[in-house]
């Protein structure tokens, strides 16, 4: 009866004003930090929490819990539309929404994604709600152990899924893992893969790396190709509309419900929720499905299922950071720094006498997902028709958010600039290649935390003991069972001769292939003769881990490329026409030049500062290589530099460059208006 009467007190309180107001206000900025790759819900909250002192709990709860639960629902725009992921909860979308938006069916994919994101939410709140008493046991069942084995099941699950290959997929996973040993190691003071570079002391960026591996890919394709996302004029597209999707995710409702289990109680599990759930979703829902044929090149429920499950996580994380004070992410940590602002202390009180905040919490969690479909509905129409607007017009835009989100991500630095530009040629080659991206990414994010548990384990058991509990038995034959069932489906492809390039990791371009997989069986063995110089085990034990098997797996994968070169060879007149082709297919000339662009705005940037640079960039780019009117190249620029005024300069507040000729720009405005430029 206690229980229902705080349920009850939990949704009033949330309701009445100015609760209802300031969680309306947090779903509006959730929304657009979502929709905005580079920013996302974190950084939203990072802006709010300094505002919270002397809060009522349930007002602060309202807007902190109203921002957050809705960015991911909103990142599907990017996910979609431009193939980015805007969260790292959204990277599976990218497989199967992108594709759609290439066939003009975006809007089918918001339809899906947004009815199946409130509905996640919905159950991830009302499970919370239900397992809040019974949840204990749940969580101290999940050690450094178990964890780490989650995590590899993870990694295991994009490397087989994501693309055509699982020796390629699995290989892009250890590199990940690889780059994220960059840095100071854990247990000793002893950095790794440095390079001498104080930047990257404190390991890689992930921002810049994310962005630069799966945006500028995108718009290079847009720049050389000349075409709009969708690849199929607007008059042509069928299929594709909102009430589809919405039917789609309806007929799918089993699909959905079981991902939105999946999505909340991984999200009960610290660390890891948010990195690996729609990974974990996707892959029960290819392995699940009778047929496989259309996942990776716009097969809705591939859209579906990490939709349904990235927005109930949120639900699952929330119980353990209220309930024992352990956060299940980032966004959870700072939830739980708000907690202790408002004078609230996590644990049995949130569970007894302030249960009726908790309550308030979930009910936030429906009403904001609720509230945030709905209006995201609204809007996707609109939205879902830039995918026929001319490529052009939406590159100058996208690079303003990449770089700015970039610098905002990577410690304000120029260096998070070039690490952006480095991985978005890495990104470029992975595409051309067969390299899937998603595995790479996803190494980065769990590296740390995987090297992490898996120390603790082995020290805290003395050995391997602990890879015997039942709970890692069961995952390590949910792994067994990935690869096989992966592996199974690649071979009937390859017997139903499915040669589609379409979708990630599916490129096939030879002659440039080779080469790639050549590079990465040298950084691999680079990584083993650089570990041999740090002598204590905890830190070389994991680099050696990844880069020896690493090293097979790459060379396995040269092998590969070696044979199919060989077939291209014999099929071309000469080695030289064969280079050639090659490099027309990939279009290697115009995307040299988009990125020998790309550095020139980074070093004019140098000179001037962003506030010219990237507007400077923007109008360049528009009359130079897409040939538009001067009016218009204009009117877009200085759009262009109002953003960077506006939000990232008076609403973020944002470090930007000092310019080389700095203190001449300032004598170019009057006093006190020289933000305006500098």
């Amino acid at each position: 009866m206690e229980t229902w009467n705080a349920l009850l007190l939990g949704l009033t309180s949330i309701l009445a004003w100015p609760a209802v107001g300031f969680m309306v206000l947090g779903v509006l900025i959730g929304i657009w930090l979502g929709a905005v790759p580079g920013l996302g819900g974190v950084l939203g909250m990072i802006l709010i929490l300094p505002f919270l002192f002397g809060w009522d709990p349930i007002n602060a709860f309202a807007l902190l819990l109203g921002l957050f639960a809705v960015t991911s629902t909103s990142d599907t725009i990017a996910s979609v539309m431009l193939g980015i992921p805007g969260t790292a909860a959204s990277q599976a979308t990218i497989l199967d929404g992108y594709p759609l938006a290439q066939q003009g069916q975006a809007a089918r994919a918001f339809g899906a994604a947004f009815t199946v994101s409130a509905f996640g939410g919905v159950f991830g709140a009302a499970v919370l709600a239900i397992s809040l008493p019974l949840i204990t046991p749940v969580i101290t069942a999940f050690r450094s152990g178990e964890l780490f084995m989650l995590a590899v099941l993870g990694l295991t699950m994009v490397g087989s899924l994501s693309g055509g290959s699982i020796v390629k997929g699995i290989g892009a996973a250890l590199l990940g893992l690889l780059l994220a040993m960059v840095g100071s190691a854990d247990t000793v003071a002893i950095y790794r893969y440095t390079f001498d570079s104080s930047y990257l002391q404190d390991q890689l960026p992930l921002i810049p790396v994310v962005l630069g591996l799966f945006a500028i890919p995108e718009l290079m394709e847009l720049a050389t190709r000349n075409v709009s996302i969708s690849r199929v004029p607007k008059n042509q597209a069928e299929g594709g509309g909102m009430l589809v999707g919405i039917k789609d995710a309806v007929s799918n409702w089993w699909l959905a419900t079981k991902c939105a289990a999946i999505g909340t109680y991984i999200g009960i599990l610290p660390g890891l929720g948010a990195a690996i759930v729609d990974w974990v979703a996707y892959g029960y829902a290819v392995q699940s499905a009778k047929d496989k044929s259309k996942f990776g090149k716009g097969d809705i429920r591939g859209v579906i299922a990490p939709e349904s499950a990235n927005n109930a996580i949120k639900g699952g994380a929330l119980i353990p950071t209220v309930a024992f004070g352990i956060p299940g992410s980032l966004g959870m940590a700072i939830l739980l720094g708000a907690l202790l602002q408002v004078e609230l202390l996590p644990g049995p009180d949130m569970l007894t006498t302030d249960l009726h905040i908790t309550f308030a919490m979930v009910w936030t969690i429906v009403i904001a997902n609720i509230l945030a479909a709905a209006l995201l509905m609204i809007l996707a129409k609109q939205v879902a028709k830039v995918a026929f607007v001319p490529g052009h017009l939406i590159i100058p835009g996208v690079i303003l958010f990449i770089f700015m989100g970039a610098w905002l991500g990577g410690q304000t630095s120029i260096e998070a600039w070039i690490i952006c530009l480095m991985f978005g040629v890495v990104g470029y080659l992975m595409k051309q290649t067969g390299w899937a991206r998603p595995p790479l990414v996803l190494g980065l994010i769990l590296g740390d935390i995987i090297e992490n548990r898996f120390l603790l384990a082995t020290n805290a058991a003395d050995g391997f003991g602990w890879m015997t509990s039942w709970i890692n038995l069961i995952i390590i034959a949910l792994i067994v069972g990935t690869v096989f069932l992966a592996a199974r489906g690649v071979v009937k492809n390859k017997q139903s001769e499915d040669k589609a390039e379409a979708g990630e990791g599916r490129g096939f371009n030879p002659a440039m292939s080779l080469p790639f997989s050549l590079v990465t069986i040298f950084v691999f063995a680079a990584a083993i003769i650089m570990a041999t110089e740090w002598e204590n085990p905890e830190v070389n034990m994991f680099p050696f881990s990844i880069a020896i098997p690493g090293v097979v797996l790459a060379a396995m994968a040269a092998f590969s490329d070696g044979r199919a070169f060989g077939r291209v060879r014999a099929q071309s007149q000469s080695l030289g026409a064969m280079f050639a082709k090659a490099g027309e297919q990939a279009l290697l000339l115009r995307s040299i030049k988009f990125v020998a662009a790309l550095v020139g705005m980074a070093l004019i940037m140098l000179v001037i500062g962003q506030k010219l640079a990237i507007p400077l960039f923007i109008y360049l780019y528009l009359r130079l290589w897409a040939r538009y009117a001067t009016w218009i190249c204009a009117l877009y620029a200085f759009v262009g530099w109002l953003f960077l005024i506006i939000l990232y300069d008076r609403i973020i507040h944002l470090n930007f460059h000092i310019p080389l000729l700095n203190d001449w720009l300032i004598k170019l405005m009057p006093e006190n208006w020289e933000w305006l430029i500098v």
